[in-house]
């Protein structure tokens, strides 16, 4: 079956699912947009300017974090309480960084953009249906940790925030894979979601449905890799701050030499 076919079976079994999901990666872009201008609003009305949606600070920090981010998606491990096709990576890291630094629209084009190329340069093993999972929960970590930064720059706001993005992420991935993930990887592999789920009590016995699958198994993982991402920005965003403030990635005004 190849990697068309698989996406259009997927559709055509979870159509109602699939378009849920296209309208909340469109939704997730449009909060973002929102946010930031009202954001910007505030802003303005406090020190008198405001950066613009995309400027180029914005789009340096997209570029070189999703370079970064893309990376780290290679560097996967799995972990030892979900099956093995669970992979634990860092990749989310940099979009939280640069979301942090440049706003949750930074943020999410950072998930984007990330996926987008692993897709162009190394294909898809999923049918695209472990890359729409893989930005949707991106998304949840990232959506809500940035935008709550957005509005109050504190360590605290920061703390609180990630603690949020964690438990959005933890939510989020245990229901897209109840309701989409499983579904979708059973049409693909013509097996039984039962197939997963046995899987998930090799490990654990006190999974024994799809419901204990996503609780013991799949929001543990999630869990975890909220916290660990949290924890990894907490100890090198401080030292990065400075370098990627606006002030700082400023292109420099030539100066003017009267005659």
């Amino acid at each position: 079956m190849n990697e068309t076919q698989t996406l259009f079976d997927t559709v055509r079994n979870n159509w109602t699912t699939f378009l849920a999901l296209v309208l909340l990666i469109v939704g997730a872009i449009a909060i973002t947009i929102v946010a930031e201008k009202i954001a910007s609003k505030k802003e303005k009305e406090l020190t008198g300017h405001a950066e613009g949606l995309l400027s180029v600070r914005k789009i340096a920090i997209t570029g070189v974090f999703s370079a970064i981010a893309f990376v780290l998606m290679f560097l996967e491990f799995p972990l030892f309480f979900a099956p093995g096709f669970y992979k634990f990576d860092f990749s989310d890291i940099p979009a939280l960084i640069g979301g942090f630094a440049a706003g949750p629209l930074v943020g999410v084009m950072i998930e984007f953009i990330k996926v987008a190329l692993n897709i162009l340069l190394q294909g898809t093993t999923s049918g695209f249906v472990g890359e729409i999972a893989n930005f949707v929960v991106g998304a949840a970590f990232i959506l809500p940790s940035t935008i709550i930064y957005r509005f109050k720059k504190t360590r605290k706001a920061a703390l609180i925030s990630c603690f949020v993005g964690t438990a959005c992420i933890s939510l989020v991935g245990a229901l897209l894979n109840a309701f989409f993930l499983l579904p979708a990887y059973a049409i693909m592999f013509g097996s039984g979601i039962d197939a997963f789920v046995q899987m998930g009590a090799a490990i654990n016995p006190a999974i024994t449905n799809v419901t204990t699958f996503c609780l013991f198994a799949v929001a543990p993982f999630n869990l975890v890799k909220g916290l660990a991402d949290s924890a990894i920005t907490f100890l090198v965003y401080k030292q990065l701050s400075p370098i990627l403030k606006a002030d700082q990635m400023a292109v420099p005004k030539k100066k003017v030499v009267e005659a």
